[in-house]
This record gives C-alpha cells, sequence and structure tokens, in this order.
C-alpha cells in the first residue's frame, strides 16, 4: 500500500477505472456521506490508539530508569575518552568539550541501586572537572 498523503484512511472504491490512451487510470466514483464520515471514525480511533500508546511509554519503571541511567554514564565515559585522545594527541578539540557538554547537561535519572548511583556521581565528577579544566585553559589564552 503506498502512504500519499496524511489524511485518513479510505477503503478501496469499487468504481469502473477509465483508461487514457497513456495507461494511466484513474477511479471516476463519488465519495459518499457515510463513506466520508466511516473514514472520519476510524481515523480518530487510530488517534485514540497511538495516543494510548505514547501515554504508555512515558511511564518509567525502575528498570528502564536503571537503563536510561547507565547510557548516560556510558555517554559521559565515551566522552571522556575522546577528550583523554585529543589531549594526548595535542589537539584540544573544542568540539570534544562540547559534545561532553551536552551529555552533562541531560538530566540524570534516579535510580533505587546505591551502588550505580555512587558509580554514577564518581562520573559526573570526573567530566565537572574536566569541564573546569577545559574552561581554565580557555580563559589562559
Amino acid at each position: 500500500m503506498k502512504v500519499t498523503g496524511t489524511g485518513a484512511p479510505s477503503a478501496p472504491s469499487a468504481g469502473k477505472p477509465t483508461r487514457s490512451a497513456s495507461g494511466f487510470s484513474l477511479n471516476q466514483t463519488a465519495a459518499t456521506p457515510g463513506s466520508t464520515a466511516a473514514a472520519a471514525t476510524s481515523a480518530s480511533a487510530g488517534l485514540a490508539d497511538v495516543s494510548a500508546l505514547m501515554a504508555l511509554q512515558g511511564v518509567d519503571g525502575p528498570l528502564e530508569r536503571r537503563r536510561r541511567a547507565i547510557k548516560r554514564g556510558g555517554g559521559l565515559l565515551d566522552r571522556l575518552d575522546e577528550l583523554k585522545l585529543a589531549l594526548l594527541s595535542g589537539e584540544p578539540d573544542e568540539g570534544v568539550m562540547d559534545r561532553l557538554g551536552r551529555v552533562m547537561r541531560e538530566e540524570r535519572p534516579q535510580n533505587d541501586d546505591p551502588g550505580l548511583s555512587a558509580l554514577l556521581d564518581q562520573i559526573d565528577l570526573r567530566a565537572a572537572v574536566e569541564m573546569a579544566k577545559a574552561e581554565l585553559r580557555r580563559s589562559e589564552r
């Protein structure tokens, strides 16, 4: 089925197609008021289904919060590794600092595991120290 627009889905019409000289054909049937109302009803029902799914996805359980916290911590470690390589090569890259700052500004999900929270605190502290050191280097120039 080819998607041709954002309108409501419609049922196939039973009219006889008209053929042109080029081999292209169009259905020449007029829509009835009943079929238009049915299409509008099915479109609103589909919208209600999608909004219900979106609401369910917004509910974060403890496992989802833990997964997002671990993903954020892993992202910070990746950016810190990029920074380490840039500093070792002698080419401090502003792009690396921008990416590190972006990850630092992401909201950190709360989790119930004290060990994981302590580890993430250490990662956040290391990233904050590197950001402060980079700010000092910028101000010395």
